[in-house]
């Protein structure tokens, strides 16, 4: 990530890992994965948008957000130009990875496998999202 990692800052102060706990520095800068169910994301089911925790970026609107079971926060599309994909070969199998466009920071993986309309899975980290309730949703 440090190729792309600048001087944003966002919500938690943002800008190459700045304000982030070492395990989302773990996911974001190390590609790291958290355990599945881990995330109080799961959960979440208010109105909001899904930014990215290293620079604050907004990544997914919660009106794409589906119950995947697979034990990550699930979305079926991404807002336009937020997130980049590469192919990940790590872990003996190849997968699309998810980055953020603007910090580069490691938010997942997408696969083939969704709802319509996209057929799309994103799934993401939960530690490499912030998530940021819609005016007149409870904080």
């Amino acid at each position: 990530m440090t190729q792309g990692c600048g001087p944003v800052k966002g919500a938690n102060g943002g800008g190459c890992g700045v304000g982030l706990t070492p395990e989302q520095r773990r996911i974001l800068l190390e590609h790291g994965t958290e355990y599945p169910g881990s995330s109080p994301l799961n959960d979440e089911k208010r109105a909001g948008i899904y930014a990215c925790a290293g620079c604050g970026r907004d990544l997914f609107s919660s009106t794409t957000k589906y119950e995947s079971g697979s034990g990550w926060p699930s979305f079926f599309q991404p807002l336009e130009g937020a997130v980049e994909t590469t192919q990940d070969g790590s872990h003996g199998m190849v997968r699309t990875e998810v980055h953020c466009a603007n910090c580069q920071g490691h938010l997942g993986h997408v696969f083939p496998d969704g709802p319509p309309p996209t057929g799309l899975r994103y799934c993401m980290n939960g530690l490499a999202l912030d998530f940021r309730p819609a005016a007149g949703e409870k904080a």
